[in-house]
């Protein structure tokens, strides 16, 4: 399923939401935009929630902790998150223009808040020195089952060079997926496969991703393409790896032979 939510309002722009829109993922999912001085609270008594900085300034106030953050752009500066157990409230107050999103799912464990910096993130560069650089990207992971078991979400962002390949070679799991585009420049646009659907990806859209459905992307030359990527754990099942599709394997080869140079 795709949709673009386009210029974001002021407040809360929503995304996803367990009981009314696209419940099957599973998961709260919203950016606010945020000006000067605005405030929001976020507090649910049966929810975890992680709060990630997309750009501007704020300040985060939780537990009696109070941090303030900023981050230019998604692109060149890693992310800081926030990530509270139920019951926690948090107080986001903005500093300037800023965007900032949520993602929530119930969970009834207790874990020790933590607010992930950008020396926490674990970043990689992947598709590297493969395929003639046509899948080469950026994988940030913010926490999921390896440094946060305890939660029900994963977390993370891609940063997808102009006219290349992620989500490459293809790959599913069972778990439910929600993609949130922006690009560099706001006519930017890629495209998004859900399994047999392709979709034309814009600035501030997102993609939702059933279980078990293949889901590679592309970028258009010319424009770079990010988007937060955000699972959520079944029951007695998390996410901890991706399935390549079998036919796509040999891509995985070591000195895999592709046209021209085959």
């Amino acid at each position: 399923m795709y949709e673009k939510l386009g210029e974001l309002q002021q407040g809360y722009n929503t995304v996803t939401d367990m009981d009314s829109k696209h419940p099957d993922m599973l998961q709260d999912i919203g950016v606010y935009r945020l000006s000067a001085g605005d405030g929001e609270t976020l507090h649910d008594e049966g929810k975890e929630t992680a709060v990630l900085l997309m750009e501007g300034s704020i300040t985060l106030e939780w537990n009696g902790h109070v941090q303030d953050i900023s981050r230019g752009n998604v692109f060149d500066e890693d992310p800081w998150c926030l990530h509270v157990p139920k019951g926690v409230q948090v107080i986001v107050t903005a500093k300037g223009e800023s965007e900032v999103l949520m993602q929530k799912t119930d969970n009834a464990a207790d874990f020790a808040p933590k607010l992930y910096t950008p020396e926490d993130c674990s970043s990689t560069v992947a598709g590297e020195g493969v395929w003639n650089g046509t899948a080469e990207r950026v994988i940030r992971t913010i926490f999921d089952h390896d440094n946060a078991p305890y939660s029900n979400l994963v977390i993370g962002e891609v940063i997808s060079y102009p006219g290349r390949w992620s989500s490459y070679p293809p790959h599913h799991h069972d778990q439910p997926e929600v993609y949130y585009y922006k690009f560099d420049r706001p006519q930017g646009f890629g495209c998004a496969m859900v399994g047999p659907d392709a979709y034309r990806v814009e600035h501030n859209s997102y993609i939702t991703i059933p279980g078990s459905l293949d889901h590679p992307q592309a970028t258009a030359p010319g424009y770079a393409m990010y988007f937060c990527w955000m699972i959520r754990h079944l029951d007695d099942n998390p996410w901890t790896e991706r399935i390549m599709e079998e036919e796509h394997t040999w891509l995985l080869e070591e000195n895999a032979k592709i046209w021209p140079d085959r």
